[in-house]
C-alpha cells in the first residue's frame, strides 16, 4: 500500500485556504485555535498526512495582547520553560508576554514597564505577579527585587537593547535566560530609517543582528544562544526577531546564520 505524503501543518493550513500566509497559520497555531482529529496541534512544524483533517476553532480563549505569540514561539523554537521560575517581563505593557509565562507555570513575573496603568486587570490581579509601573528599566538593580531572577523576557520600545542588556547582565542569576525581540527600527538610527519608520532592506536587518549580538559578545557576560524572527511584525509593519541569551553560557554569535534567518523571515512575513 503507497504511504501517505506528510506536510508541515503549517503549509496545509495556507494550502487550504484557512489562513492567508504561513505566519498567519503560524499565530493561529500559537493561539491553541487548530485542531486535527479532536487533537490540538501546537507546533507548526508538525507533520500531519496531506488529507488529514483540520479544524480552526475561533471560540478558544485568547491572551491579553498579540505580543503573546511572540513570546509563544521563542518558547517553543528554543525549547525554553518558564514552569517554576522567577521571572522579569521587561516592558510589560498590556502584558501579553506576562499572561504566557503565568500560563507555562512561573512561579512569579516582575511586570516592569516605564508607562502607567496598561497592564490588563487579570494579570494585575494576579498574585503570582509583581506590578513595576513607572519605572524605568535603565536603572533596576538588585535591591528592587525580592528574590534572583531565573529569566528574563525584553519587550521593549522606543529604546536600544545596547541599553537594557547590561543592566539584565547585571540582575538575572547566573545560568539565567533571557528572551528579547530585536527590533530594527529602534536599533538603526535615523539614516538607516526608511519611509514611516521601518526598516525595510535586508541587508540592514543582518547589520543590526550582528552588531546587536557583537555588542551582546563583546559588552556583556550573556551569551547568544540562538536566533529566529517574530511571527508577529510590529505596530508599524516592522519584522522583528528574538534572541535568546544566557548568563554565563556557552555561545557563539558566529554560528548563527543571520543571512538566512532574515532571508526566512523576508519570505514568510513579506507577501
Amino acid at each position: 500500500m503507497k504511504k501517505k505524503l506528510k506536510e508541515r501543518v503549517d503549509k496545509l493550513i495556507v494550502e487550504r485556504k484557512l489562513a492567508a500566509t504561513r505566519a498567519k497559520a503560524q499565530a493561529l497555531i500559537l493561539e491553541g485555535k487548530v485542531f486535527s482529529s479532536q487533537q490540538k496541534i501546537d507546533k507548526a512544524g508538525t507533520l500531519l498526512p496531506e488529507d488529514a483533517p483540520l479544524e480552526i476553532r475561533t471560540n478558544e480563549s485568547e491572551w491579553v495582547s498579540r505580543g503573546a505569540y511572540k513570546l509563544l514561539r521563542a518558547l517553543e523554537v528554543f525549547s525554553v520553560d518558564p514552569k517554576g521560575k522567577v521571572c522579569m517581563d521587561l516592558g510589560a505593557s498590556t502584558g501579553g508576554f506576562t499572561d504566557v509565562l503565568l500560563a507555562r507555570g512561573a512561579r512569579r513575573v516582575y511586570a516592569v514597564d516605564v508607562g502607567y496603568g496598561q497592564l490588563a486587570w487579570k494579570l494585575r490581579n494576579d498574585s503570582r505577579v509583581v506590578v513595576m509601573e513607572r519605572t524605568n528599566a535603565r536603572y533596576l538593580q538588585r535591591e528592587h527585587f525580592d528574590e534572583p531572577l531565573d529569566m528574563v523576557t525584553i519587550d521593549a520600545s522606543f529604546i536600544s537593547l545596547k541599553l537594557l542588556l547590561p543592566v539584565v547582565d547585571s540582575l538575572i542569576s547566573k545560568g539565567g535566560s533571557i528572551i528579547c525581540l530585536v527590533k530594527p527600527q529602534f536599533e538603526a538610527g535615523k539614516d538607516r530609517l526608511g519611509k514611516g519608520g521601518i526598516v525595510r532592506k535586508p541587508e540592514i536587518h543582518k547589520d543590526i543582528l550582528t552588531e546587536v549580538a557583537f555588542f551582546i559578545e563583546e559588552q556583556t557576560t550573556l551569551r547568544l544562544k540562538g536566533a529566529t524572527w517574530s511571527p508577529i511584525k510590529g505596530p508599524k509593519g516592522n519584522i522583528e526577531f528574538l534572541f535568546y541569551l544566557q548568563k554565563n553560557g556557552h555561545g557563539n554569535s558566529h554560528a548563527i546564520d543571520f543571512d538566512t534567518l532574515v532571508e526566512e523571515s523576508h519570505r514568510t512575513l513579506i507577501n
